[in-house]
């Protein structure tokens, strides 16, 4: 009589799921570098007004969309397929998550870019001054999603806790963008048109500040994969007194 076939013990397929869950973090990591080159780019093309280069970035969105689909299918397949558990179990479930925190770095990469068309009719060939706040946030915020990708990458929970106290820096850009924005309306050369471009630099603003969110919650998840330790309320609770 041919004897049943059984599943493996966890010790004969483990080596299995961790080639799989590495690949799938890579993948991740190749997905998050393009959505924020397609920032990088937004960006640059925001400091010289290039409604063309805006316009190309906007065209790449279609590519960060497809992979997101494809790395969420994976993750079902391994989820259903292969019954990882303990730190696989918990990098798979980070990987779905930063997977759909990564396309909406692309998404805001784009609207940057849509915004930097709309500035562009506006302001005709006169670029305007940009604020200094605007300025710094568009150089620490793609910083802080290399720094976050690195994390990622290395399962540095230091380096994931440092980033979620660094977003703090962000925030604080963000509104100090707003007293800055306030003068540029009031004192800009473009007459009639600085009130909108006004309006169109401080929507920049808040576009790089929910990237910044974005990487601390990354960077929050991986804390938790690399200790399980669930810190995502932390800054709440501390602001609170708590």
């Amino acid at each position: 009589m041919t004897e049943p076939t059984q599943n493996p013990a966890p010790s004969d397929h483990v080596p299995a799921i961790d080639r799989k869950v590495t690949g799938l973090k890579r993948r991740l990591v190749r997905e998050a570098t393009l959505a924020v080159s397609m920032l990088e780019q937004a960006i640059a093309a925001l400091w010289k007004l290039d409604a063309e280069a805006a316009r190309a970035v906007r065209l790449r969105d279609d590519q960060v969309d497809i992979e997101e689909i494809a790395i969420e299918q994976e993750c079902y397949e391994v989820l259903a397929l292969r019954a990882p558990y303990a730190h696989d179990f918990r990098m798979v479930t980070f990987i779905l998550r930063a997977n759909t925190e990564v396309e909406r770095v692309a998404d805001h990469a784009s609207s940057i870019a849509k915004v930097v068309q709309r500035i562009a009719q506006y302001a005709g060939p006169t670029v305007p001054a940009w604020p200094t706040a605007l300025q710094e946030l568009g150089q620490r915020v793609p910083a802080l999603c290399h720094e976050t990708l690195r994390a990622v990458l290395d399962e540095d929970m230091a380096g994931a806790r440092a980033i979620v106290v660094n977003d703090a820096v962000i925030d604080q850009l963000e509104k100090r963008l707003f007293d800055e924005t306030l003068e540029l309306m009031q004192g800009g050369p473009h007459g009639d048109a600085d009130l909108p471009i006004g309006l169109l630099v401080y929507r920049v603003g808040r576009e790089l500040e929910r990237v910044g969110d974005l990487m601390a919650s990354i960077a929050e998840d991986v804390v938790y994969v690399c200790s399980g330790e669930i810190i995502r309320h932390a800054k709440r609770r501390q602001a609170a007194g708590g």
